[in-house]
């Protein structure tokens, strides 16, 4: 097979080039024949051939033929194109007069060759149904010449152009959130302390108190005797029930808040100004709250009584007492009681953490303590695209699941490893960035539906996303050739 060496150096300096066209040098690529301006490039669908057949210098006997026959070759693949057979004299007259089948067949086209006349050049083009298998073919020419009787003399091979797709390859376009100045946090929780009868005074070992208290000492001690961890502030509300007096109820509920952060002061030693507490006297909300969602035989009229503002507390005490009497036993019993309680709130800070392998430990030791910001440090060093790497932005938008940015970046790591169905999901919580609206624009890419992909790259960059690297170009290019 005779090679050109110029598409053999244009192979190896561009091997995803959507197009190689390669015309021959001016020497001759079979005796007598010459290609110019060759094509092999797919439009959609389809597979366009072209090339012009200079054949002004070809001498073919009277006896005999040439016949020349594009093909597209990829490995065991071939595609035998339409031939062009140039007949000598006595040949054109025998196949003629016999009615014998073309050399070239029927599809061809078939001249005859008279030396006082040369032929003229040819167009030859020729638009195939594409296949997968197209991707990464070559054009070859084969001439072969016939003596008398039809039987071949010579073959010849000529290999004039090359096809593969350029394919879709995108930028990915990950965000860094601005750092946290100061990494506040907080706990909550609540506990149930027992209290004597209109009694403020605390007694760890009365009833559940031991257990109650505990949850309030492990809530403090989590954070306090963590060594990256500063405690800025505790808040203790106590709330009591509704049963009773509004005056009497407000005296507990202020007491018994107050007994709760002189105990907590004494264990820890605070700063004087770092507890807080507040109270509130009956909780009101919280009965609201069960009552709607219960099956209580009067549940409609008494929450028409519990959102009557033009009542006092006391008065609606009584008044669902007096006139729904089951259904006051009932919450006298089951749910007053979870009524008187203690909320806490500890409000501690974090230490800022800048070394990537720190960051990679607690993302498995303790992500809690990072900022968004910090968790994307983690991804220094590591390989684009790889699993660790990958994994990175999965943490960070379990961590942070309503944070756009965090969306937006597991939705392109998503992309990367072809999960396009977990980054559509994530891209709906991603915002409507210049940045986010790219992202989307990948996806359609990625899926094939590049009218919508072109649409959303120009809305990105009108948005302000820079195009220094020519994406929209490399999407148009790409859409013109699927």
């Amino acid at each position: 097979m005779q090679t050109n060496n110029i598409y053999n150096k244009g192979i190896a300096a561009g091997a995803f080039a959507l197009l190689l066209s390669l015309p021959l040098a001016a020497d001759e690529c079979s005796t007598g024949m010459r290609i110019a301006n060759p094509v092999l490039k797919r439009d959609g669908a389809a597979m366009n051939v072209g090339m012009e057949l200079n054949l002004t210098g070809l001498t073919v006997k009277h006896t005999g033929a040439t016949v020349i026959t594009p093909m597209i070759v990829n490995d065991i693949d071939t595609l035998r194109l339409p031939s062009v057979s140039i007949y000598g004299r006595t040949s054109w007259y025998m196949s003629h007069r016999n009615d014998r089948m073309p050399l070239g067949g029927n599809e061809g086209i078939a001249l005859r060759y008279d030396k006082e006349r040369p032929l003229e050049p040819i167009d030859y083009a020729q638009r195939v149904h594409y296949d997968e298998w197209m991707n990464g073919a070559t054009l070859i020419v084969e001439r072969t010449d016939y003596g008398c009787a039809g039987c071949p003399a010579s073959r010849d091979t000529s290999l004039i152009a090359h096809y593969r797709s350029i394919g879709y390859k995108p930028t990915f376009i990950y965000q860094t959130k601005v750092a946290e100045a100061v990494k506040t946090r907080e706990l909550s929780g609540r506990a149930y302390i027992d209290f004597p009868v209109n009694r403020t005074e605390i007694n760890p070992d009365y009833r559940r108190n031991t257990v109650e208290l505990q949850k309030i000492i492990a809530t403090i001690d989590s954070v306090k005797q963590d060594q990256d961890v500063t405690v800025t502030s505790i808040t203790i509300k106590g709330f009591a029930s509704p049963e009773g007096t509004y005056a009497n109820n407000e005296r507990l509920a202020k007491g018994r808040t107050e007994a709760l952060k002189n105990y907590v002061q004494r264990l820890y030693h605070f700063p004087a100004d770092l507890i807080r507490s507040d109270y509130e006297p009956e909780d009101w909300a919280g009965l609201r709250e069960y009552v709607e969602g219960s099956t209580l035989t009067h549940r409609s009229e008494i929450l028409a009584l519990i959102d009557d503002h033009m009542l006092d507390p006391d008065t609606k005490d009584k008044r669902i007492q007096a006139r729904y009497g089951e259904d006051y036993r009932f919450l006298l019993q089951n749910v007053y009681p979870a009524l008187r309680h203690s909320d806490y709130r500890i409000e501690y800070t974090i230490r800022t953490f800048s070394d990537p392998e720190e960051i990679r430990r607690l993302l498995r030791t303790a992500p809690q303590k990072l900022s968004l910001n910090e968790v994307y440090l983690a991804a220094q060093g590591l390989e684009p695209g790889s699993e660790a790497y990958n994994e990175v932005f999965e943490t960070a938008v379990r961590m942070f699941p309503s944070e756009p940015v965090a969306n937006l970046n597991a939705a392109n790591a998503a992309m990367q490893r072809s999960d396009l169905t977990g980054a559509e999901r994530y891209l709906t919580n991603a915002g409507d960035t210049p940045e986010a609206v790219y992202a989307r624009g990948v996806l359609a890419a990625l899926r094939k539906d590049y009218p919508t992909a072109i649409r959303l790259v120009e809305q990105a960059i009108s948005q302000g996303l820079p195009d220094e690297q020519g994406i929209l170009d490399h999407l148009r290019e790409v859409a013109e050739n699927e």
